[in-house]
């Protein structure tokens, strides 16, 4: 057990950028070394963001895009959690942004051309930020599964992009959840270039009756650690936390 401060990067959590079952990553994958550049000061030192930035609506997908009386299709869920550093301390005043599809698997932008129905009453995205105890929390609807042209017949699992904001826009991170008992998890060539169970599990929110609502809404929690031994496995920060 170390008590440090500090954890040294374990890069066996992170896939390879060469993974060829998941076909875009051979186009994407660097043929050269990184290089690492030089940050402004106003790179690192703003914008700034506040409660004041946000509106009452924000983190309601079930009511910031619906017409007056009217609600999304779909599963009624709640996500919550917290944003943590890697002593499991609170990480107060971040902005969190998600967007994800709607129920049948669609997403509202004009180059998705999947066959699921686009929904007039959800828009798809939504923003919030962390309390005092890095508490977040999101209404919304379980996204559906979308099929996508890797292989013949590969369907991503239903899921959430999540986005995390320092205090710069340079200091971004972006991941995304996924559901418990979601049987294509384990089937998607992206999850499967991911070479650690125990990051896996870490981007699977999980269901907790005690946060659902009555009669309304299922919840599922997702903790975000942003460095350390049980850090979450960020999209745009493949070589290692």
């Amino acid at each position: 057990m170390n008590d440090g401060e500090f954890y040294q990067r374990d890069r066996r959590l992170h896939p390879p950028a060469l993974t060829p079952d998941y076909k875009t990553s051979v186009a994407r994958s660097p043929r050269f070394a990184a290089i690492s550049l030089q940050q402004s000061a106003s790179e690192m030192t703003g914008p700034t963001f506040g409660h004041g930035d946000l509106g009452p609506l924000d983190n309601d997908l079930l009511m910031n895009f619906a017409k007056d009386g009217e609600a999304p299709v779909g599963e009624r869920i709640i996500v919550h959690g917290r944003v943590l550093d890697e002593n499991a301390r609170p990480v107060p005043n971040t902005l969190v942004e998600i967007w994800q599809a709607n129920a049948s698997g669609r997403y509202r932008h004009k180059k998705d051309t999947y066959l699921g129905s686009l929904d007039p009453n959800f828009g798809g995205c939504g923003r919030t930020i962390t309390d005092a105890e890095g508490r977040y929390h999101f209404r919304t609807v379980k996204p559906g599964a979308y099929p996508w042209r890797n292989w013949v017949n590969n369907w991503r699992p239903a899921h959430i992009h999540v986005s995390v904001f320092g205090h710069a826009f340079c200091q971004r991170l972006i991941t995304q959840l996924y559901f418990e008992g979601d049987p294509l998890i384990p089937k998607c060539p992206i999850v499967a270039t991911i070479p650690d169970p125990d990051a896996i599990e870490q981007l699977t929110a999980t269901l907790d009756l005690n946060a659902t609502i009555p009669l309304d809404s299922i919840a599922y929690k997702f903790d975000i650690v942003l460095r350390g031994r049980r850090s979450t496995y960020f999209e745009n920060r493949p070589e290692g936390n």
